[in-house]
């Protein structure tokens, strides 16, 4: 039976965060870590479905919150050494959309799909009132080769229209900007 686990083993471990944001009050009041939670590790393909079918859907979440799968030992924050040189790709989608994309895309990262070895750190799915967002977070925003190749898979996992606007965004850049607070793009 051991072997069948590590048929089964992930290369890579991950943890999954979760975050939401109080209504009422202003994000610069509010450390950002202050409500982001570790919920569940997982290692192998079974341990992932065990917690991922007890998870609630993007769908169904109400509020301003994100969920954030990321590799073991990489906090989902700009400042995190393995985020602090990267960058990630944003995708907005129509209320609606969101749990389909972000089963696809966790199974895509999960699979090894996107190909670039260690340069994933995790992906994103932002819960928001009018629209829901999903980005993958990378390490090395000056690697335009992987950077590309990073887009070009998330749009074919997503199954996107090649009319989708994606938009790259450096954290250094997410950093310097006044109309963003951590991983929300404001409009």
């Amino acid at each position: 039976m051991a072997a069948d686990n590590d048929n089964k083993k992930l290369q890579f471990k991950y943890q999954i965060w979760f975050s939401r944001r109080a209504p009422g009050k202003a994000p610069a009041n509010q450390p950002y870590d202050q409500n982001l939670k570790a919920i569940a590790s997982f290692a192998t393909v079974d341990q992932f479905w065990a917690i991922y079918s007890h998870l609630v859907r993007p769908n169904e979440l109400t509020g301003h919150c994100d969920l954030h799968v990321f590799k073991h030992g990489i906090r989902p924050m700009w400042e995190d050494d393995a985020n602090k040189d990267g960058g990630k790709w944003i995708v907005r989608l129509r209320k609606g959309l969101a749990s389909r994309c972000w089963e696809n895309l966790l199974l895509a990262l999960l699979g090894e799909q996107f190909m670039v070895g260690h340069e994933i750190c995790g992906a994103v799915v932002s819960c928001r009132f009018q629209e829901d967002i999903i980005s993958v977070w990378n390490r090395t925003a000056s690697d335009s080769q992987t950077t590309v190749r990073i887009r070009d898979t998330l749009r074919r996992v997503l199954n996107l229209p090649p009319n989708t606007v994606m938009e790259y965004k450096t954290h250094c850049d997410s950093l310097k900007d006044n109309t963003s607070f951590r991983n929300t793009i404001v409009r």
